[in-house]
């Protein structure tokens, strides 16, 4: 049995601190997305322009620090790649370039903080406080029961289609719990990112809820750079098959199969989700819209009974919120099971917290105690 290598303290200080820079700018990042609304955007990169010094700062000492012991080389580079990943985040969400519209900016950076926290996420089990980033708190005295030493099977943990390609269109991104057990079936979760998003980032939107709470969580990506709104059928059946291939392989209960998504996401699972022989039990879409087609395609009249989640922000400036109230009152006429929440302080982005809500709405096994109301 080999000794546990002795770590230089200078390379142990400089560890520590760019871990916890690291954590530091992830989760200014996510308060900063949350509060992102046009004129917030240049006092938000104020509140996010010292995290980000102080990641520069950390960085530079983990780079010039005593070099690591071998074991831990190939430790050092992954984290010394997701730190810059994450920095480089922050520098997007920061720079102010002249003539551009500070959405691409923000754009690259949601697309950074996605994927610094997919390079971080193998870390989780030599880093106890990368393992409780990726969880809800009241799981933070729980690691070791969420990454069981024996996992069952093989088939845990994340998977994504076409993993040589960047950004694949028309794949998915899939996350199993790592303490999934095939003798039970299990809710599943379908997320669908935004406009001109992807689902290997939006994941990460639901990953800290799905491995603490315990469903699958699916995130597919549009096959052109939005949903086809007007090819809605061929979107929807792609979307099936995506499913099907997920409860062919895993465990899923089928009696508790989510619809949810972001903006054009939410839009497109009102068509997807009352569709006729729709495969979902319920449905969650966040600032999203009752599109046109849904008249067409003879959907209003499918949504009696059907369980609803509707939430949006009072200031959305994509979708208005009177636009929002006008697809409440024509999904409650038509007769569905329907909630409405709408968020003062919410803009045209994604509100993380309201997970809680949506789940224990969704299947009451999934709530957590002091989930709010």
């Amino acid at each position: 049995m080999r000794d546990t290598p002795e770590i230089p303290q200078a390379y142990e200080r400089a560890l520590a601190g760019v871990g916890a820079a690291t954590l530091a700018g992830l989760h200014a990042l996510e308060t900063g997305f949350r509060r992102l609304h046009p004129p917030q955007v240049l006092a938000l990169r104020e509140k996010l322009a010292p995290v980000q010094e102080q990641l520069v700062r950390d960085l530079e000492t983990f780079h010039s620090s005593a070099p690591p012991p071998e074991e831990l080389e190939a430790f050092h580079e992954a984290l010394a790649a997701a730190a810059g990943t994450a920095l480089g985040a922050l520098e997007r969400f920061c720079e102010d370039v002249p003539g551009a519209h500070p959405a691409a900016g923000v754009l690259a950076s949601m697309e950074g903080h996605a994927r610094a926290q997919e390079l971080l996420y193998p870390l989780r089990l030599a880093l106890p406080p990368l393992g409780r980033y990726f969880v809800e708190p009241v799981f933070h005295d729980r690691l070791e029961e969420l990454d069981p030493p024996e996992p069952d099977g093989a088939g845990v943990g994340l998977h994504r289609t076409n993993k040589d390609e960047e950004d694949t269109r028309g794949g998915f991104s899939l996350y199993v719990p790592e303490r999934f057990r095939a003798d039970t079936a299990w809710p599943l979760v379908v997320a669908l990112h935004g406009g001109y998003g992807n689902g290997r980032s939006f994941l990460w939107t639901w990953l800290r809820e799905a491995r603490g709470r315990g469903f699958l969580l699916l995130a597919p990506t549009s096959r052109g750079g939005t949903w086809a709104f007007q090819r809605s059928a061929e979107e929807a059946t792609a979307l099936t098959a995506m499913l099907d291939f997920v409860c062919e392989r895993w465990n899923v209960d089928r009696e508790r199969v989510l619809l949810t998504g972001l903006s054009d996401g939410a839009t497109f699972s009102l068509l997807a989700g009352l569709a006729e022989a729709a495969p979902y039990t319920a449905l969650a879409p966040v600032s999203g819209v009752l599109h046109p087609e849904n008249l067409r395609l003879g959907n209003i009249a499918r949504a009696r009974g059907r369980r609803i989640y509707l939430t949006h922000g009072a200031l959305d400036w994509v979708f208005p919120i009177s636009a929002a109230h006008r697809t409440r009152d024509t999904l409650a006429e038509a007769g569905a099971d329907l909630t409405f929440r709408e968020i003062a302080d919410l803009s045209h982005t994604y509100p993380r917290e309201e997970n809680a809500r949506i789940l224990r709405w969704f299947d009451p096994g999934l709530a957590l105690p002091g989930d709010a109301d």
